[in-house]
């Protein structure tokens, strides 16, 4: 019976293994420590920008890292969000070196100035995000609309929050109506609809409902806020 030559010779290649009296014609042994060839077939090891995993989303149940996100981030998006955000934040990068911005233009109804609009609003400025606040923006004396043309001017990003106030304002074309069409001419817009639907938005706003942003009913107010600091920063 011919006897295997690992022990002595190993078997590190196929052609060793091919040389054994005892293994030529088997595709692997293994002997006493001394292994036989690899398949070169063998199933590699993927991995996916961000620490997300093929069909894992990072753990985060189909969701993923921003390119943009920084090292240790732990905030995930949908691919959707990805998609929408991915040419905003290429303009946010572009504008990185003008002088004297503001990170967010935030548009908001007149009735959520006092509510949803300073949650947002305090939430993004907790986590270093310059935001022009009308509440906070406009002096006592001054022009409104010529504080929002410069406001607009000076603002990297514009986001508009839409709620059902918001939606009752469009219909009277008032200043949300006059910043929004402003922000929609610069393609530099983020909608975060909050406390409705974007099918409401679409029918009063079809331009606006066609671009695609965040969403309460998705993420907390939170998580959006966390979000927008990643896509502002550089």
């Amino acid at each position: 019976m011919a006897r295997c030559t690992a022990p002595v010779e190993g078997h590190r290649s196929s052609s060793a293994a091919a040389a054994c009296p005892a293994c030529r014609g088997r595709g692997y042994r293994s002997f006493g420590g001394y292994s036989g060839y690899s398949s070169p077939y063998s199933s590699p090891s993927y991995s996916l920008g961000g620490g997300a995993r093929p069909g894992g989303g990072g753990g985060g149940g189909g969701r993923v890292r921003a390119r943009w996100s920084k090292a240790g981030s732990s905030v995930l998006y949908t691919e959707a969000q990805v998609r929408a955000l991915t040419p905003i934040r290429a303009s946010v990068e572009n504008r990185a070196v003008l002088p004297d911005r503001r990170d967010v233009f935030l548009c908001h109804a007149w009735d959520d100035r006092a509510g949803a609009a300073r949650q947002l609003h305090d939430l993004l400025e907790a986590r270093g995000v310059s935001v022009w606040f009308s509440e906070k923006d406009v002096a006592l004396g001054t022009s409104l609309l010529r504080e929002i043309d410069k406001g607009l001017a000076r603002s990297r990003v514009g986001i508009v929050l839409v709620t059902p106030a918001l939606l009752r304002r469009l219909t009277q074309e008032g200043i949300a109506d006059k910043e929004l069409s402003a922000l929609l001419a610069r393609e530099l817009l983020v909608p975060i609809v909050h406390g409705t639907t974007y099918e409401a938005l679409r029918e009063i706003s079809p331009l606006l409902g066609s671009r695609s942003g965040l969403s309460t009913a998705e993420d907390p107010m939170g998580d959006v806020a966390a979000k927008l600091a990643e896509l502002v920063a550089v």
